[in-house]
């Protein structure tokens, strides 16, 4: 917005010349973020506990999580007015790519708050607190990857064939259907990336600041890699494909990343609100629309790794409980579990590591596997 209201006086005031600089403006989003997130955060937080809105402490987690009961959540209305409001200031509002991160990051959102919404209400009713149908959950999600799926499908961003992806450590490598009729797989595609990023940061939100510590590595090491490939020169030098128009996701990414280290002023232990599902499920999503933006979706397996066990844990925990439970009984079962809890945090958990300490050591895990992702740039 600022970029198209101060860009025609730029030829009178110089220094209006520097919003041609998408490092400048990341940097200015991302102060932003902070300024958003540190005025409304106090503001949010106090209406969610004069409502009411406290934490759904669910079965099967560790004793040490009892306490958590009386802390507010839906705080991911915090990280969601800090990532938007900045977008909207900095961004070209005429990119496409930042029209579609800002769009599923919202879209995504509005799923989790319905979901908080409803658990909320039901609490409050003396019903069993699940929330949003999960079917009906599921099926916004996969809506929203249809829609994403369709648009970078018959209408591509780029030079690059819309139903393509890139593979991480060979140069100039394009992924794409062996036939234009096969073309269509491209959606189910977009559309398990994004459901399965999302629901993963989701699963990953278990603990004080272990979601947005690790999305907060994740979105700056993808915005990184949005400048590198939306410049001809850098993506040229390293030997990647140019995506005419991709930098603009640095000044969103870098709008996330302060949004995250902004609501871990609150979030971080002992947590004074948690993100719930409403920013859980956004995070996820703007994570997943980016990776699925920049043709990277194969890299957030590496930038994500701890997203993705977290994810196999579970998965991994249900299917050999259902199978041990089928052919030698519930107490066989039960007593011999893969992990002692899922996900893999609380598993770390119940093996006696205090919970700051699962939290540091996930995330310099992921300090090393964003390392690793860029060190594919290099690696070719």
């Amino acid at each position: 917005m600022l970029y198209t209201l101060l860009q025609p006086f730029a030829r009178d005031l110089r220094i209006l010349n520097l919003l041609n600089y998408i490092t400048f403006r990341s940097a200015a989003a991302f102060v932003t973020a902070l300024v958003v997130s540190f005025v409304m955060g106090p503001i949010i937080i106090r209406r969610l506990r004069e409502l009411s809105v406290n934490q759904v402490v669910r079965a099967g987690t560790p004793d040490t999580h009892a306490g958590k009961g009386s802390t507010p959540t839906m705080g991911g209305l915090i990280v969601l007015a800090a990532s938007v409001l900045p977008v909207l200031l900095w961004a070209r509002l005429s990119n496409h790519y930042v029209q579609l991160a800002v769009g599923v990051m919202v879209w995504m959102g509005a799923i989790g708050f319905l979901d908080d919404y409803l658990k909320l209400k039901q609490k409050r009713e003396g019903k069993k607190n699940e929330g949003l149908v999960e079917r009906y959950k599921l099926l916004g999600q996969i809506t929203c990857g249809i829609a994403l799926g369709l648009i970078l499908w018959l209408a591509p961003l780029s030079t690059l064939p819309g139903a393509s992806t890139t593979l991480p450590f060979f140069k100039y490598i394009l992924l794409v259907p062996f036939a234009s009729w096969l073309a269509f797989l491209y959606v189910p595609w977009v559309t398990f990336v994004l459901t399965g990023v999302s629901n993963a940061v989701n699963l990953t939100d278990g603990l004080d600041g272990l979601a947005a510590g690790l999305v907060a590595i994740a979105v700056l090491t993808l915005g990184l890699f949005a400048y590198i490939f939306g410049r001809v020169d850098t993506s040229t030098a390293l030997l990647v494909f140019y995506l005419r128009g991709a930098g603009e996701l640095t000044v969103f990414c870098a709008a996330v990343f302060g949004a995250c280290i902004g609501f871990l002023w609150y979030n971080a232990p002992p947590a004074q609100v948690f993100m719930g599902d409403t920013g859980a499920l956004a995070l996820g999503g703007a994570l997943g629309a980016v990776a699925i933006l920049l043709k990277s979706e194969l890299l957030i397996a590496i930038i994500g790794f701890v997203f993705l066990a977290e994810t196999v844990s579970v998965i991994l925990q249900r299917m050999v409980f259902k199978y041990r439970k089928r052919k030698y009984g519930l107490v066989y079962a039960q007593e011999h579990r893969v992990f002692k809890r899922a996900p893999l945090h609380h598993h770390f958990e119940m093996l006696g590591w205090p919970e700051s300490q699962v939290v540091v050591r996930f995330w310099i895990v992921g300090v090393l596997c964003a390392i690793l992702a860029l060190s594919t740039l290099k690696l070719r």
